[in-house]
């Protein structure tokens, strides 16, 4: 997994980072992925800048309503329409989210010629493609609002090929079966469980990917154990109580969490327009203090999972 930022400020774009929007590219070799996560006004010019283009989105996760995490929405879905694109679309995001689509389409006398299909979510699980599952867990916004955890399938372990030909076996279709953990019986008789001439599994990647919250008691379980984990620093630690009487978190409570929860990596995201490149390093600052493995997300930073 390798996650392509492509707007990183809070509230408002400046002239440096654009508001919230991510492209997260699952790469496999038989069914690749591409999702957004967020899609703030400006999103589809940002993806211009990079080698993917809306057309090759296959999912969009959208973590609440406010403006800056949604109003480039409508605009894409167009374009995406425009383009002759037929590639199904599905969008998942909080109660109200079809009816906004619904809405900017219609009064704007816009279609999609695609599928396009909306899911309102709750708590719980999202969604599972049989290589990657997807967990919302609720926040403390203003409004309703989600982090998602996406987390990679275990993959099975290797197998030991050179053990089962020397039980007789041959290589060819039996191998496969063994590889996925069944038992199968050979032409002697004999039976042979896959389980036992496979290496221990490989876990997957684990991606927390929160939205916009003050600290709430969800946020442990979203980020335990992750490879890495995004999570917004609006405001710097002195400006912690005004940070979360809106909804927001401070740089000492997002590197706090990020120790607590075990991860490998914390990535901060949603910089407050009041910062600039020097101020975005002195929110670094404060992060690395409490946890060293932390980076300062920019606009088309790329981040490997």
């Amino acid at each position: 997994m390798e996650l392509i930022f492509l707007g990183t400020s809070a509230g408002v774009p400046t002239r440096t980072r654009n508001v919230s929007a991510a492209l997260l590219n699952l790469r496999h070799p038989t069914r690749p992925a591409l999702w957004l996560i967020d899609c703030g006004e400006g999103t589809q010019q940002q993806m211009q800048r990079t080698a993917w283009h809306p057309g090759k989105l296959d999912r969009i996760f959208i973590t609440h309503l406010h403006g800056d995490h949604l109003f480039g929405l409508p605009g894409l879905l167009c374009s995406r329409s425009m383009a002759g694109n037929v590639q199904p679309l599905t969008i998942y995001g909080p109660k109200g989210l079809r009816e906004f689509i619904d809405t900017a389409l219609r009064l704007s006398g816009s279609w999609t010629d695609y599928p396009l299909t909306v899911v309102e979510i709750e708590e719980g699980p999202v969604m599972d493609d049989g290589l990657r599952r997807v967990t919302a867990v609720a926040l403390n916004h203003p409004v309703e609002c989600y982090g998602y955890r996406i987390e990679e399938h275990d993959k099975p372990g290797a197998l030991d090929a050179a053990a089962l030909m020397a039980q007789g076996v041959k290589p060819g279709p039996l191998f496969q079966r063994l590889k996925a953990g069944e038992s199968v019986t050979l032409e002697d008789g004999r039976r042979i469980d896959g389980k036992d001439f496979l290496a221990p599994a490989v876990p997957g990647k684990k991606l927390a990917l929160f939205g916009d919250t003050a600290p709430c008691p969800g946020a442990l379980a979203l980020a335990h154990g992750a490879d890495v984990m995004v999570h917004e620093t609006t405001l710097e630690a002195e400006m912690e109580e005004k940070a979360n009487s809106r909804g927001h978190s401070s740089t000492r409570q997002a590197a706090r969490l990020a120790q607590e929860a075990g991860v490998g990596k914390l990535v901060m995201t949603h910089i407050s327009s009041r910062y600039d490149d020097e101020g975005g390093q002195r929110l670094l600052a404060e992060c690395r203090a409490i946890f060293p493995d932390t980076l300062l997300a920019e606009d088309f930073a790329v981040v490997e999972i």
